[in-house]
C-alpha cells in the first residue's frame, strides 16, 4: 500500500528551491562565484576584520552624496584620495566616491555592522573593493 502525501510538502520544497535559486542568482548578478551562504561564513569567521564597506548599488545620489559628506567629516577619515588628482578620483562617480568613504568610516568606527549601515545604504562585503591604484584600507 502506498504512502499518501500531502500536497503541502511539495509547495514547500518547491518554495525552498526557488528561493534557493534566488539567492544564487543574486550571488552570481553581484559577481561572487562563491556559494551564498560562504560570505556569512566567512564573515562570521573573521568578525568583520576581512571586511569592506562599499554603497548598494541602487542607492540614489542623492543619499550618497551624503554619505559622502557625513564619513568625510568624521575624525580619523581622510577623504583626500577621492579628490581631484587622488588615487581614488576616478571613476568620478558618487557610488565609487561613497563607497570609498563608507569604507573608510566603517574602518574608523571599529568595523562592526552597524558602521556599515548608513540608513539602508551600505553593505559589508568580503571580497575587496581595491581596484588599479585605488587600495580600499582594510
Amino acid at each position: 500500500m502506498g504512502v499518501s502525501r500531502h500536497p503541502l510538502v511539495y509547495l514547500s520544497l518547491a518554495f525552498a528551491l526557488l528561493l534557493y535559486c534566488a539567492v544564487c542568482a543574486e550571488s552570481r548578478i553581484q559577481g561572487r562565484d562563491q556559494q551564498p551562504w560562504a560570505n556569512t561564513l566567512q564573515q562570521t569567521a573573521n568578525d568583520g576584520h576581512g571586511m569592506w564597506c562599499i554603497a548598494k548599488p541602487n542607492t540614489n545620489t542623492l543619499k550618497l552624496s551624503r554619505n559622502i559628506e557625513f564619513s568625510c567629516r568624521q575624525k580619523g577619515v581622510d577623504c583626500s584620495p577621492i579628490q581631484p588628482g587622488g588615487s581614488c578620483f576616478r571613476p568620478e562617480t558618487t557610488i565609487s566616491h561613497a563607497s570609498f568613504a563608507m569604507n573608510l568610516f566603517y574602518k574608523a568606527a571599529g568595523k562592526h555592522s552597524w558602521d556599515c549601515h548608513f540608513n539602508g545604504t551600505g553593505i559589508a562585503v568580503a571580497q575587496d573593493p581595491s581596484f588599479g591604484t585605488c587600495i580600499y584600507p582594510l
